[in-house]
């Protein structure tokens, strides 16, 4: 495990080691389905690349636990692209044994369609893999930037057959001549009277000005009469000052009384100074600080501080220092709980990775809990331009 928490890690960073953390993160998602209608609302308009493309990366995962092997692999032909994922752990034989396999293909059908299935394998009890969910995602994109999206998941019963269990319907409506974007979701759960029923519905917009972004997501759900109720709100505001960029996000839910409270506040800071050092910080507020009951206030229960360089011999170094409160003490402040560790060095054509991972132990000593080594044949990452290039606005 390179990271012990992905969600301060850049993309770029996530791509370069599928770690057994990762894995947990996965195979956690395929069992309880979460809809963030913030990914339905962006279309797929980076930079086009109509050259075919192909790579792999591999690596090897050690802990006490035992040893996890991953492989990636990409491939770009046309108007399809395939995306393979599969981690295997080692056996006492020495034999490897899948652990979790996603497989991904994405194809434009025409010059407003793609259609995208991704399927989910784990091992069976002979060792091989079986099928456990396949999402199935098919996006339509409208003239003047808008699109609707339509996301049916399927997953397999205690037979292995296939029955769909959640389907979600998504419509963003882009004004690009005020830079406004919004979203509307509706998620439908299968029905024990067969069909689907609706289970929530989420509005989100995006409003840029400037150099700033607002942002902010209501998520309704149905009450005990059949009522649409809000149950939880997110807003955010993004500033941008050249290559630097804050973000701040409050989340307030639905209390025991019925009554919308803040429960929770990310700040995020990514700065790049003149030398191209690039150094994030992620705080993380809760009403709920380990240890002690609540105040009303919001505590500070996390920050994460990240810093990447780049060396003369163009080796890249990434630290990430984690910080949370003593559970013993959880009011004396923040100590660092996990140092992870990535150093990238390009040797001939591929990419080498070398990280490791320190957690506290008991005895608050910081020891070595995992090292992790990989190596990649990619040189560029492929992005797609989908969505049909059109400027005019709705």
């Amino acid at each position: 495990m390179l990271f012990a928490n992905t969600s301060a890690i850049s993309p770029k960073q996530r791509s370069t080691v599928f770690t057994r953390y990762r894995c947990v993160l996965f195979l956690a998602s395929i069992i309880i389905v979460c809809c963030n209608a913030a990914l339905w609302g962006q279309t797929l308009n980076a930079q086009s690349v109509d050259s075919d493309q192909s790579w792999t990366r591999s690596g090897e995962s050690r802990d006490a636990i035992g040893t996890v092997s991953y492989v990636e692999s990409h491939t770009k032909s046309g108007d399809r692209t395939s995306d393979t994922q599969s981690t295997m752990h080692r056996l006492a034989d020495g034999r490897y044994e899948i652990s979790l396999e996603s497989s991904q293909e994405t194809v434009r059908i025409n010059s407003s369609t793609v259609r995208t299935v991704t399927r989910t394998y784990t091992a069976n009890a002979n060792g091989g893999k079986k099928l456990v969910q396949v999402t199935e995602e098919e996006t339509h994109f409208l003239p003047g930037g808008s699109s609707k999206s339509v996301r049916t998941v399927s997953r397999a019963d205690l037979n292995g057959n296939l029955e769909q269990v959640q389907r979600t319907i998504a419509e963003t409506r882009r004004r690009i001549s005020t830079d406004v974007e919004e979203t509307k979701t509706q998620v439908l759960q299968a029905s024990i009277n067969g069909g689907f029923e609706a289970a929530a519905q989420i509005e989100e917009h995006r409003n840029r000005v400037g150099n700033n972004t607002e942002y902010g997501q209501t998520t309704r759900t149905l009450d005990g009469s059949g009522n649409w109720q809000v149950t939880e709100v997110r807003r955010g505001t993004i500033q941008e000052d050249g290559k630097n960029r804050t973000t701040d996000e409050r989340v307030s839910r639905l209390d025991y009384e019925g009554n919308l409270s803040e429960v929770s506040r990310t700040v995020s800071t990514e700065l790049e100074n003149g030398s191209g050092q690039e150094r994030n910080t992620t705080g993380r507020y809760s009403i709920d600080l380990p240890g002690t009951t609540r105040d009303g206030e919001l505590h500070l229960v996390q920050r994460k501080t990240k810093i990447q360089s780049s060396g003369s011999n163009g080796q890249q170094t990434s630290v990430q220092h984690v910080e949370q409160p003593n559970p013993g003490d959880p009011r004396a402040g923040l100590r660092v709980v996990v140092i992870s560790t990535e150093n990238t060095r390009t040797v001939s054509s591929d990419t080498e990775t070398t990280g490791s991972v320190q957690v506290r132990d008991a005895n608050g000593n910081l020891d070595v809990v995992s090292v992790d080594i990989s190596k990649s044949n990619q040189t560029n990452a492929v992005q797609v331009q989908f969505a049909p290039s059109n400027n005019s606005s709705n």
